[in-house]
């Protein structure tokens, strides 16, 4: 009953718990309905393994494929039935998603519908975000959730009846906190959309009052100041594509040294200016046998696949993956505002990305990339001016950030105190 107690402060007073409890014998369960079995998860349901799609077999306008973060293409067949949870296997193991639509395909993931389970679906999917199935990954270069360690969890069973209750309950209660969840998500893309206008503003057309414009040549630079140069950034910094050692050679990230920045790493360049640590570290053996070269402090890394536009500064040496650029700039640039003029660069970064299957900025449009090119000084008090007043907007952000996850670990507690019997919830949902 800890979690229970844990966020009591937080639920509604009209739930309450069980009458009467015993222990399951599990330790991450602790005490549960008496009235409750728990069993194998292999008792209540098998886990199919999705087809391998090639790239072939894809045919646009058929059935959707769905992955564990959703539709990922098309394909000639169907292999599923609805509703289904589809759950990662590799790279996004143990990520969840529920799908209503009537037929789609599964590709390179295991998935779960109601010809294989005896349970409510929409309750197995619950019960599976309470399993917390993304810490059950295999030790290796590509983490995978092995499906003999899934069927032998030990899980709380409720009847078929309350099984539909605590379904209800937890849509209905969850649909709630999504929907503050989905208002605090607004409020931050407006700040944000706020943020990118005044740095757009400070970069491209400076600090000062009535100076002499003149036009950029650039569509998405417009007028900038007459003073001002426009040049292609590989011009003012030298440019650095990365690359990956081989992850299936332990010895290139055993006992790694230079942080390696990655996709795994798009969290962290959200929200940050500057960069000092990477989740994974390869080594110089790494280095040696591949195309990643080590990059010096202070360069200015751009993501160009997946999430378009992620930019920070490198605070030490390192090396990044192919999935980002590295700029080091020459005496004509200053790091902190070629980072500011990518910040004002959004809209363009996306364009480049339009119509593309996969979203990647080629290599030709990166070599293309232009940027205003204020005075050195110039670019210091510009630098200093959006510090100063980005700092109220960031906290701003930070603030909704964090509502979020308080949001977040309510109603992952509420999920848990639900399907493990902590709370009874079989009159509210009658």
């Amino acid at each position: 009953m800890a979690d229970l107690n844990a966020t009591s402060s937080k639920r509604p007073s009209r739930l309450r718990p069980y009458p009467k409890y015993k222990d399951s014998g599990v330790e991450w369960l602790g005490e549960i309905p008496a009235h409750w079995p728990v069993h194998q998860f292999k008792r209540i349901c098998r886990l199919p393994y999705g087809d391998s799609l090639s790239s072939d077999a894809r045919v646009a306008g058929i059935v959707p494929v769905m992955g564990s973060n959703g539709r990922v293409g098309s394909h000639t067949e169907a292999n599923t039935e609805a509703p289904c949870i589809v759950i990662g296997r590799k790279g996004s193991f143990g990520k969840l998603n529920y799908s209503i639509e009537p037929t789609f395909a599964i590709d390179t993931t295991f998935f779960v519908d109601h010809r294989f389970t005896s349970a409510h679906i929409r309750w197995l999917f619950f019960l599976l975000n309470s399993l917390h199935l993304d810490h059950m990954t295999k030790d290796s270069a590509v983490p995978g959730l092995g499906r003999e360690d899934v069927y032998g969890l030990l899980v709380p069973i409720p009847s078929p009846a309350e099984q539909y209750a605590i379904a209800d309950f937890l849509d209905t209660e969850t649909d709630k906190v999504d929907e503050l969840i989905a208002k605090q998500e607004r409020l931050i893309d407006l700040l944000r959309e706020e943020r990118t206008a005044l740095i757009s503003r400070a970069v491209t057309g400076g600090l000062g009052v009535d100076v002499p414009m003149k036009d950029s040549g650039i569509e998405w630079l417009g007028e900038i100041p007459a003073h001002w140069e426009a040049q292609r950034v590989k011009w003012v910094a030298r440019m650095e594509s990365g690359h990956t050692p081989n992850k299936k050679v332990d010895a290139y990230w055993t006992d790694g040294d230079i942080p390696w920045v990655s996709l795994n790493d798009t969290r962290q360049l959200k929200q940050q200016d500057h960069i000092h640590d990477t989740a994974y570290y390869t080594n110089q053996l790494g280095l040696e046998n591949s195309s990643a070269r080590l990059l010096p402090p202070r360069a200015v890394i751009l993501s160009r696949d997946a999430t378009i536009g992620l930019a920070a500064i490198t605070e030490r040496s390192m090396a990044v993956s192919q999935h980002f650029i590295a700029w080091i700039c020459n005496e004509t640039v200053l790091p902190e505002y070629l980072l500011r003029v990518f910040d004002a660069m959004q809209g363009e970064l996306v364009r480049l990305t339009m119509g593309a299957t996969l979203r990647t900025i080629g290599m030709p449009d990166v070599g293309a990339l232009t940027t205003p090119i204020p005075p050195v000084p110039e670019q210091e008090r510009i630098v200093a001016f959006v510090r100063r007043e980005t700092a109220a907007i960031d906290g701003l952000i930070t603030k909704a950030q964090q509502a979020i996850e308080r949001l977040e670990e309510f109603r992952t507690a509420l999920i848990s105190a639900a399907v493990t019997g902590q709370i009874d919830v079989r009159e509210i949902a009658a």
